[in-house]
């Protein structure tokens, strides 16, 4: 019996022993391995949305305001759109973006869709153009009815706010 519990025993061990075929680290550091850095690359992929804007595109339709005729050069009046630049930065980019839709429509190629005195008469006088002009009435319902604010400007700032959406 004695004989049967000793090799009872060493077959034991032997069976704890052997393991699961895993290769066990016979030095002795007692550190674990550092696993191999894996360096993960987040790559970030921003999405610049371009907005169609769709709707009334009248060249025709002047507005209701002041402006009855602007006369645009060829060539931009770089110093005048800069100060439009700063204009449009105090005053509009609440609401504006000129990258994306926002609060308010994206001024970028704004000459494309409206006449120059359109965007000059919704400038000066957004309170009159949303309640009878058919496209401010139009853009008030697609911007959830959120008016433009009336920011009181001169005719020359929006003129300048007007060389700078040339820029865009």
């Amino acid at each position: 019996m004695r004989l049967q519990n000793v090799l009872m025993i060493m077959l034991i061990t032997l069976f704890v022993s052997c393991g699961g075929g895993e290769k066990k680290d016979t030095s002795n550091n007692k550190k674990p391995a550092k696993k191999a850095a894996v360096k993960k690359t987040v790559t970030k992929t921003v999405a610049t949305k371009k907005v169609k804007e769709e709707g009334i595109v009248d060249l025709n339709n002047k507005g209701i305001g002041p402006i009855k005729s602007v006369e645009l050069t060829e060539t931009i009046d770089k110093a005048m759109a800069d100060k439009g630049a700063k204009v449009f930065k105090s005053k509009c980019s609440a609401c504006h973006r000129t990258n994306r839709k926002f609060i308010g429509p994206n001024p970028t190629g704004i000459l494309k869709r409206r006449s120059p005195e359109w965007v000059m008469n919704m400038i000066l006088n957004p309170d009159e153009m949303v309640k009878n002009d058919p496209i401010a009435k139009e853009l008030l319902m697609k911007f959830n009815g959120s008016p433009m604010a009336n920011q009181n400007l001169s005719k020359e700032e929006a003129r300048q706010v007007l060389e700078f959406f040339r820029t865009l």
